[in-house]
């Protein structure tokens, strides 16, 4: 399905094709919890930029889409580049992880690289970790403890703070729900 769009088609249809390819690479996979429909959560955190962040660039949104397929799924850089092009592509492998490296390797270094992103990078990361933290108050990763949740919270405030200063609406939605779900998780224990 290889598709370039000339300047008169909408930016629905961009999206849309994001949206419908992300949902075939990710067709399968569940979140953390086990029930949840992984496609779910691409589409929240494009829903965060765009609504919550008042994103409007085209491709920070396709991007958002799309954020975890070279990470999560077989997909390769040639795909995302002829049908999406370099600078959505480049913003995907921005917040994409070396899944090569340990798990701890691959956290320290995303709050080392969160600086240094591209503002659009920075606005998908950041949208990316209110998602996830969403979803370990509301719909906690099978098997964890809160003990855990905590440190997934502590780990997401780090990242963040690197991530700041690109959008304050975003920034400010992520310190409100960091602040509900640690002391929601805190009085869970």
């Amino acid at each position: 399905m290889r598709r370039k769009f000339n300047m008169a088609e909408t930016s629905v249809a961009k999206l849309l094709l994001a949206a419908d390819f992300a949902a075939k690479k990710h067709s399968g996979q569940k979140r953390k919890d086990g029930f949840e429909a992984y496609i779910n959560h691409p589409i929240e955190v494009a829903n965060l930029l765009a609504n919550v962040g008042e994103v409007t660039d085209e491709d920070t949104l396709i991007a958002a889409l799309l954020h975890d397929t070279l990470e999560d799924t077989d997909t390769t850089a040639d795909e995302l580049i002829n049908l999406f092009g370099e600078r959505v592509y480049n913003y995907v492998a921005e917040v994409t992880d070396d899944k090569t490296l340990p798990r701890e390797q691959r956290k320290e270094l995303q709050i080392r690289h969160a600086p240094h992103l591209s503002a659009a990078a920075k606005q998908i990361k950041l949208a990316d970790k209110i998602s996830n933290i969403q979803d370990i108050m509301n719909n906690p990763p099978r098997n964890w403890s809160n003990e855990r949740r905590l440190e997934y919270l502590d780990w997401a405030k780090k990242v963040v703070e690197g991530l700041r200063g690109v959008n304050k609406k975003l920034e400010d939605y992520f310190d409100k729900l960091a602040s509900e779900a640690e002391m929601r998780i805190k009085n869970t224990g």
